[in-house]
């Protein structure tokens, strides 16, 4: 993955073979405090969704590379899941790689390379865009706050735990979500969602 600060990047993986990536609710908080500790010291988290055999975060770099620490924002990546790894396969008493191997980054501020009409479909949903190009993090924010409904794991985002679709509008204060970065980069007003449309 390349980054490159004050850009907006969707970063997003998955299982091998669609195996689980959490067992247990304790499994999902654990991974939230990876998000803490290996990307919220180099970036603002604007948008994340834990799903069951997924995840999705959507962050906006601030540093690429910290001083005084070893690794940079890619790296630190790369330790995170090596780690959740780790761990899930001491739980379940498992081998092997859990997730596939290449986690991605799209980075929405440069759309050259981004369809004007389908998103991510790799995992199953397909979003149209309606509105002008330039909106693609908005779209990628609704996408991944409604990925648990359009995956028919819930009716309404608000019924999913584990995403940031509560932080923002069903009144839980989560201490992951940069809320200004959010609202100066994607002019998201906390209490207020206006979804972009996305099909099944």
């Amino acid at each position: 993955m390349i980054f490159e600060e004050s850009n907006i990047y969707h970063i997003y993986n998955r299982t091998n073979n669609h195996t689980p990536l959490f067992y247990s609710r304790e499994n999902y908080l654990f991974f939230l405090e990876k998000f803490k500790h290996n990307i919220l010291p180099f970036s603002s988290i604007l948008a994340w969704c834990l799903m069951p055999t997924h995840f999705h975060i959507m962050v906006y770099v601030n540093k690429i590379k910290i001083e005084n620490r070893k690794e940079d924002l890619n790296s630190s990546i790369g330790k995170m899941m090596s780690s959740y790894t780790r761990s899930i396969q001491k739980q379940e008493k498992i081998t092997g790689s859990i997730f596939q191997s290449h986690t991605k980054a799209k980075c929405l501020n440069q759309i050259e390379n981004l369809s004007p009409s389908f998103w991510n479909k790799a995992f199953g949903t397909q979003i149209n865009i309606e509105q002008d190009h330039h909106n693609y993090p908005l779209v990628c924010f609704n996408y991944i706050h409604m990925n648990p409904v359009a995956d028919r794991l819930v009716q309404s985002p608000e019924e999913w735990e584990f995403s940031s679709y509560r932080d923002y509008f069903d009144g839980r204060n989560g201490k992951l979500i940069n809320y200004d970065r959010a609202k100066s980069e994607l002019g998201i007003d906390k209490n207020i969602w206006l979804p972009t449309k996305v099909s099944q």
